[in-house]
């Protein structure tokens, strides 16, 4: 049997507190079932932002993603997840990641390191989170006894950790070049990560969740033309390429209703993102996804 879809979008731009809450509450009506706060620096602080859609929403679930593990130390950013939790009767879903932008590190006076550095402090910091979160006597208390956790992964240490610890398996479908910039991966390749992971994570009791954040979504009947505007963001690549990318949804709502159906046969995602620019052409697809 195949996972029920889940939706959430990722809600990037700052606004002040009416406008978001109206965002919050738009998001909801269109059957978002996440509400999603990443965290880079110019956009909103996580955690107080989650607070505020939980209190302008009744249904949805609010997520990180995902942190930057950098920016945190574990038992501050323990006492986080516990209060947020608490303050929204247990709606958290809690992301991580390493983090990919260097140039934030030295805007907030914090160190880089090497690749195999940060994923060593994210190991650390998601151990000692399930060692805090978990004890009866960490203060204050989480409202769920687990918070689900989501790790952002691609490479193969990542999906290591993400195939031991995580509730969420949530797959970039992109590697990051220098300087942080992503690199997109064609089918083939995102397969190969799959595949990976499912190989990494035999042993597990219970399959985790298969997340992908979609990139690009515009609903056209011209496709072609559609996409020429972000040909030249990935000039190695060719217009029919671009249009192949997992990460890309762009055609007729059928024919993006049916790559969705097509992209969880083939891949198992049944939990995807978009970005806040793409809420609402892509809530017809969610609407079409509910009907069947």
């Amino acid at each position: 049997m195949a996972r029920p879809f889940r939706f959430g979008v990722n809600l990037m731009s700052p606004a002040p507190a009416g406008e978001w809450r109206a965002k919050c509450r738009r998001a909801e009506e269109l059957g978002y079932d996440v509400m999603l706060a990443p965290d880079h620096l110019g956009m909103p602080a996580p955690f107080p932002a989650l607070v505020a859609a939980a209190e302008a929403t009744e249904r949805p679930r609010l997520g990180t993603f995902v942190l930057n593990a950098g920016f945190w130390n574990p038992a501050l950013l323990a006492r986080e997840v516990a209060t947020t939790d608490a303050l929204t009767d247990g709606r958290l879903e809690l992301g991580l990641g390493t983090g990919y932008v260097q140039a934030e590190h030295e805007t907030a006076g914090l160190p880089w390191g090497s690749p195999g550095e940060r994923v060593d402090h994210l190991r650390r910091t998601v151990e000692e989170l399930e060692r805090l979160l978990g004890s009866e006597d960490q203060q204050p208390q989480s409202a769920q006894k687990r918070v689900p956790l989501l790790i952002g992964a691609n490479g193969d240490r990542m999906l290591r950790l993400t195939a031991e610890h995580a509730d969420i398996a949530a797959f970039t479908g992109a590697r990051t070049r220098d300087g942080g910039v992503l690199e997109p991966l064609a089918a083939e390749e995102l397969d190969e990560r799959v595949t990976l992971y499912r190989k990494l994570a035999a042993g597990r009791a219970e399959p985790a969740e298969l997340n992908l954040l979609i990139q690009i979504v515009i609903v056209t009947d011209d496709p072609g033309a559609a996409i020429q505007p972000w040909l030249s963001r990935i000039p190695h690549l060719t217009e029919q390429q671009v249009l192949e990318l997992p990460i890309v949804l762009v055609g007729t709502l059928d024919d993006i209703v049916g790559r969705v159906r097509a992209q969880r046969d083939r891949f198992g995602f049944s939990y995807l993102t978009v970005l806040e620019p793409n809420m609402e052409v892509f809530a017809p697809v969610i609407a079409r996804l509910r009907e069947a």
